[in-house]
């Protein structure tokens, strides 16, 4: 399959899952095993540590600093034979450490979608609701909630793009199972804590899939049309 192919099923798969999970209730179904309905409680406290600084705090603070890190050696080093052998694939990881979160955040100032917390059957005041639905009047006037989909989640599926970096069919899957690793532990975070559906955390990964794959569609043809122009 070529990457434009997997461009093609990845917005149909983005399209089905966003249908699939707003008609269902798979969401509620798999949200009810992390909550206690007799005190109220998630599975997990927000606060609890060490978990709050590893799968949010510490995390983010990584993956900052690795996109900075090859930002750096794109910047600084960029004669460096390495470098230049890498430096599409160091592309890709830099704008897809800014552009996924960038748009997965955009989409949730608008989506008005809420938390698993925020919903009535757990104890909010939100009603459950798809992202194509609008709120009844008595909901309507309530403040815009932003929950959809999953932003802390996205830094992490961002990392999917180092599957562009490396050269060996081999390397790029460790690469890319180490990102979904890293993506579905923060994801998983917010589950336990109630900030989050399952469906949340997946769209984002197919979302941020869908944006790398037009990051290195993009790179790539710009780059065969730089190389043409100096010939």
């Amino acid at each position: 399959m070529t990457t434009k192919q997997q461009l093609i099923v990845t917005l149909c798969m983005l399209l089905l899952t966003i249908l699939l999970f707003g008609i269902s209730t798979f969401d509620i179904h798999i949200e009810d095993t992390f909550f206690n309905t007799q005190s109220h409680t998630w599975i997990l406290d927000r606060e609890l540590q060490p978990y709050k600084f590893i799968f949010y705090n510490g995390i983010k603070r990584l993956l900052i600093f690795i996109a900075v890190g090859f930002l750096i050696a794109l910047i600084f080093f960029h004669k460096k034979n390495i470098i230049q052998r890498y430096k599409k694939g160091i592309l890709t990881v830099i704008l897809s450490a800014i552009l996924v979160p960038l748009v997965v955040g955009g989409l949730k100032k608008y989506t008005n979608m809420p938390c698993p917390k925020d919903e009535i059957h757990y104890g909010g005041t939100y009603p459950k609701t798809a992202v194509w639905e609008k709120y009844t009047p008595i909901y309507a006037q309530k403040p815009p909630i932003k929950c959809w989909p999953a932003g802390h989640a996205s830094g992490g599926f961002a990392l999917m793009s180092l599957f562009f970096l490396f050269k060996r069919r081999r390397n790029r899957y460790i690469a890319l199972g180490g990102a979904l690793l890293v993506g579905w532990s923060m994801g998983l975070y917010k589950m336990l804590i109630g900030d989050h559906f399952f469906s949340h955390t997946v769209i984002t990964m197919i979302l941020a899939w869908l944006l790398i794959l037009i990051l290195h569609i993009t790179i790539e043809n710009f780059s065969q049309t730089t190389e043409l122009s100096h010939d």
